[in-house]
């Protein structure tokens, strides 16, 4: 078996004439957690529907555990979700729905429990994330925090071994984010999950992260810990963390 669940091989990815993402790739320990960082607009959000199958590459390759995943149909891709889970960065819950329905939806989906099941099955995932007793709450009456907590309740119904975050604290305030990056570091102890997360959040880069992968102009330009980071002599991470303003070959 290899020590990597996920790898990914020289992605292309473009849209019209847009080059967005060229040659990237990476990989991903089976209980490793990798964050992806890097300017709006240069891809990060792309590579996470690519590794879902929610978009198709242009070419290049993403092994899931040992198995190709480009090209998959609908079908086939099917009993991947289970295993590699995605909480968007917004409209992760259905609005129509009350927070059991929501919670309800992946086992209904897979028929991993039966309607007998069903109400000990949400109360634990609620539990899990310090939520109890809001089963009847509509998503429309939860704070940001509270919705990024249920939506991770919900991906984590299925027990997926790999779970893919895009940007997990955006529009929250600094405690919050706080509270969630520690979420992600439970959760990660308890499950035994990797995970692959996108943010401009750099604290909570430095917090859930093993590894950082710097993406630019379509290209990984590098990877290791934040302290490698920190130390590392590329121009363009070392502006990046500063937060100074790039020249124009920023893409």
């Amino acid at each position: 078996m290899s020590d990597h669940v996920l790898q990914v091989n020289d992605l292309v990815k473009r849209y019209g004439t847009k080059l967005v993402l060229d040659g990237v790739g990476f990989a991903l320990g089976r209980h490793e957690s990798l964050t992806i960082i890097g300017r709006s607009g240069v891809g990060k959000s792309v590579a996470l529907r690519l590794l879902v199958g929610l978009e198709q590459p242009d070419s290049g390759s993403i092994l899931f555990d040992g198995s190709e995943l480009v090209g998959l149909s609908e079908t086939e891709q099917r009993p991947i979700r289970r295993r590699l889970a995605l909480l968007f960065q917004g409209r992760a819950l259905f609005d129509s729905m009350n927070v059991f329905e929501n919670l309800a939806f992946p086992f209904r989906e897979f028929a991993t429990a039966t309607e007998a099941e069903l109400p000990s099955r949400v109360r634990e995932l609620l539990a899990k994330v310090g939520l109890s007793g809001i089963e009847e709450k509509s998503p429309a009456d939860l704070s940001g925090g509270m919705r990024k907590r249920v939506a991770l309740a919900r991906a984590l119904a299925l027990a997926p071994e790999v779970l893919l975050f895009d940007e997990p604290t955006t529009g929250l305030d600094p405690v919050t984010s706080d509270s969630i990056g520690k979420l992600i570091q439970t959760t990660r102890r308890e499950t035994g999950c990797a995970t692959v997360s996108v943010t401009h959040d750099l604290a909570l880069a430095r917090k859930i992260s093993d590894r950082i992968a710097f993406l630019h102009q379509g290209k990984i330009r590098f990877v290791g810990s934040f302290a490698e980071a920190e130390r590392s002599a590329d121009s363009k991470l070392a502006a990046f963390l500063a937060g100074r303003e790039e020249t124009a070959d920023v893409a």
